[in-house]
C-alpha cells in the first residue's frame, strides 16, 4: 500500500475530493436506479450497480495514468484531438444514435459502446484554447494574429454541438470566454464577444417563440418547453415539480439513504437529477457537502494556477477545472430550479459512461500540471540542501 501511496502524486486535496465524490456517487446511483433496473433488468440493481462502480474505479485508473504524464506532452496532443473532435461531431449530426430524444452519441461498430463526442469536444477545445493562448503571450492583444485565430476553433465546434446539445454548448463556448480572459485577451475583443454571444441567444430564444411548432426543427421544441417551463408561462415541468417535492422531504438534516421516494417518479434520476436524490436522502446539508467539494476543487485548481511556472499548465489546469465546476453548478441549479432544465450531468457523481470517463482524464491533467509543480519544487530544495 505504501508503495502504491508513494506513486501518486499530484495535490492531495484533489484526491480527497475526487475519492469522496466518487463515494457519493456510487451510494446515491445505487439508491436511484431502481426504475431502470425493473424496466430493463427485472429488478436487477446490483447489475447497473457493479457496472457504475466498475466505470468509477476504471475512471480512477484513467485519472491516475494521466497525471502520471507530463503535462506539456498534452499540448501537443490538443491540436490533434481537435482534428479528430470536428469529424465526429459531424458524424453525430447526421448518423448519432437516438437516445432520450437527443442525438448526442455515437454508437461503436461491433463493441456496441455509445459515447457523447461533446465530452470529448471539451477536453479537446479547452486543451487547444490553452494551447494558443500560452504561445500568444507575447502578441496576446493582436486581433487577427491571436484572437482570431483563438475565436474561429471555439465557435466552430459549439455550432456543431448546438443542434443536439444547447446546453453543453452555451457552457464550453463561456468556460472558453473566461479562460480567454485569464489568458489576458483585451476586454474589449471579450466584452464584444460577450455581447455578440447574448444577441445569438437573444436571436435563438425569439425564432422559438416565432417559428410555429410543427415547423420546428430538431430539439428546438424541447428548448421552447423548457423556456416557458421556466419563466412560468407553461405548467412547470414534470421533472421540476418532482424535484421539488425530493428537496422538500429532505429537509435540512437527514441520513437516509436508500430512502428516497421521488426516484421512482423523477425521469432519469441517476443522471440528470441525482443532486434531488442526494439532498431527498441527506437533506440541504448534504447537499452543501457536495457543493463544498466542487468549490474545493475549483480553490485547488487556482492554488495550482498560482505556482504553476509555465502558461499553458495554469491556463490547462484552471479552464478544465472551470469546465467541470460550472457544469457542477449549472446541474444543481437546474435541480433547485434557479436555472431551466439542461440535461447536463453531475461530474464524477451522475452515472455515465464517456461523460465519467473523460471527466475522470479531466482531473488526471489538472493533477499532471500539479504534479510538475511537486517536482520542481524537490528540485529546488534538493539544490538547496546540497549548496548548503
Amino acid at each position: 500500500m505504501e508503495h502504491i501511496l508513494a506513486k501518486i502524486k499530484g495535490d492531495k486535496m484533489i484526491w480527497l475530493v475526487v475519492l469522496a465524490l466518487s463515494l457519493v456517487s456510487a451510494l446515491a446511483v445505487y439508491s436511484s436506479i431502481g426504475t431502470l433496473a425493473y424496466k430493463f433488468r427485472s429488478g436487477n440493481t446490483e447489475y447497473y450497480l457493479f457496472k457504475h462502480v466498475g466505470l468509477i474505479i476504471f475512471g480512477l485508473g484513467l485519472m491516475y495514468l494521466a497525471h502520471l504524464v507530463d503535462y506539456r506532452y498534452y499540448s501537443k496532443l490538443a491540436q490533434l484531438l481537435l482534428y479528430i473532435t470536428i469529424p465526429l461531431l459531424i458524424l453525430t449530426m447526421f448518423l448519432g444514435s437516438n437516445i432520450n430524444d437527443a442525438t448526442r452519441w455515437i454508437t461503436l461498430p461491433v463493441a456496441n459502446i455509445t459515447f457523447q463526442p461533446s465530452d470529448l469536444a471539451k477536453l479537446a477545445l479547452i486543451m487547444y484554447t490553452a494551447r494558443m493562448l500560452s504561445k500568444k503571450q507575447a502578441e496576446i492583444k493582436d486581433f487577427q494574429k491571436t484572437f482570431i485565430p483563438i475565436l474561429l476553433p471555439i465557435i466552430g465546434v459549439c455550432i456543431l454541438i448546438i443542434p443536439s446539445d444547447l446546453s453543453t454548448a452555451v457552457l464550453l463556448f463561456t468556460t472558453n470566454v473566461l479562460l480567454m480572459f485569464i489568458g489576458r485577451i483585451s476586454l474589449v475583443q471579450i466584452g464584444a464577444l460577450i455581447g455578440s454571444g447574448i444577441i445569438a441567444i437573444a436571436f435563438v430564444i425569439l425564432l422559438l417563440f416565432v417559428i410555429p411548432e410543427d415547423k420546428m426543427m430538431g430539439r428546438m421544441a424541447t428548448w421552447k418547453a423548457r423556456i416557458e417551463s421556466f419563466t412560468n408561462d407553461g405548467a412547470p415541468s414534470y421533472q421540476v415539480k418532482h424535484s421539488k417535492i425530493a428537496i422538500a422531504k429532505g429537509g435540512l438534516f437527514r441520513v437516509r439513504p436508500g430512502g428516497s421516494i421521488q426516484r421512482n417518479y423523477l425521469p432519469h434520476p441517476y443522471s440528470d437529477f441525482i443532486y434531488a436524490i442526494i439532498i431527498e436522502e441527506y437533506g440541504l446539508m448534504g447537499g452543501a457537502l457536495i457543493v463544498l467539494l466542487y468549490l474545493i476543487l475549483l480553490y485547488r485548481s487556482i492554488k495550482i494556477v498560482a505556482k504553476s511556472p509555465g502558461a499553458f499548465g495554469a491556463l490547462l489546469a484552471v479552464g478544465l477545472a472551470l469546465s467541470l465546476v460550472l457544469q457542477a453548478m449549472v446541474n444543481m441549479a437546474v435541480t433547485v430550479n434557479l436555472l431551466p432544465v439542461t440535461g447536463l450531468t453531475l461530474p464524477m457523481v451522475s452515472m455515465g459512461g464517456s461523460s465519467m470517463l473523460f471527466t475522470s482524464i479531466a482531473i488526471g491533467i489538472i493533477l499532471s500540471v500539479s504534479r510538475s509543480i511537486e517536482d520542481v519544487t524537490d528540485i529546488k530544495k534538493t539544490n538547496q540542501f546540497e549548496v548548503a
